[in-house]
């Protein structure tokens, strides 16, 4: 299994003006997982639309992927180099099927034409159905339609597929049905196995009952505060962030 190392170097974000992510310094390595927490508005969005290149974030610092940087690279290239983002508020694509937006973001990303669109249905049909996920996902419109609890299943039906370096989830806890919550932490954990590393953004202490974390850290106003392990977010638990 291929090692991969991602460090967030002295990570600054202004959105409309405004210091928003402030000094972030953060390395995750293949098969970790992280969890950024802190009340809302301490800046966690803020940084994965930084890291992420979103257009209203203006970004300074290093992003480095296994000492290349690629903090100035856009959007889609990133994703081409192995990150993954999920979004708190996850987009609906009418028109798109998830089918074929999945086949082609693969060839895209592995550089391959070889695989036909009939062996990577079957392949990702058979792989989603080991975690719950039915295969009639992958004949909807991405997203259309979706109640909460599919749009994080679509999500990770996608991680399934693209199996990238490294995945952000964007409060990936909220919002969904106990079933659903089930299989997107099961997936986690089978991918971190097979060597993703993931960065878990939450305000919820409580996520602690679905998965044991590497790293948990702490933001406020836009800055690392704290950073520990699974105990860290525990004390949170018992004593909330003012702490």
């Amino acid at each position: 299994m291929e090692k991969h190392t991602l460090e967030i170097k002295n990570l600054n974000v202004e959105t409309d003006g405004k210091r928003t992510v402030e000094g972030v310094n953060l390395t995750i390595r293949s098969s970790e997982i992280h969890i950024l927490m802190g009340p809302n508005g301490s800046g966690k969005s803020s940084l994965l639309n930084g890291l992420f290149g979103h257009p209203s974030h203006k970004l300074r610092g290093g992003i480095i992927l296994d000492g290349d940087d690629i903090a100035a690279l856009s959007t889609d290239k990133k994703a081409k180099k192995g990150l993954f983002l999920s979004m708190q508020n996850i987009p609906e694509i009418s028109g798109v099927g998830m089918l074929n937006f999945l086949h082609r973001a693969y060839r895209e990303l592995t550089g391959t034409e070889g695989v036909s669109i009939l062996d990577f249905n079957k392949e990702v049909g058979e792989r989603a159905e080991r975690f719950g996920i039915s295969r009639e996902f992958l004949k909807r419109q991405v997203n259309s339609g979706f109640s909460g609890g599919e749009k994080k299943q679509a999500e990770m039906l996608q991680l399934l597929a693209l199996r990238p370096k490294f995945a952000f989830l964007d409060e990936i806890d909220s919002g969904v049905d106990v079933d659903s919550l089930h299989k997107v932490f099961s997936i986690i954990e089978a991918l971190k196995k097979e060597g993703v590393g993931f960065l878990l953004i939450t305000h919820y202490p409580n996520i602690l009952k679905k998965i044991t974390p590497d790293f948990v850290h702490v933001m406020k106003g836009g800055k690392i505060v704290k950073s520990g392990g699974e105990e860290l977010a525990r004390e949170i638990e018992e004593k909330g962030f003012e702490n």
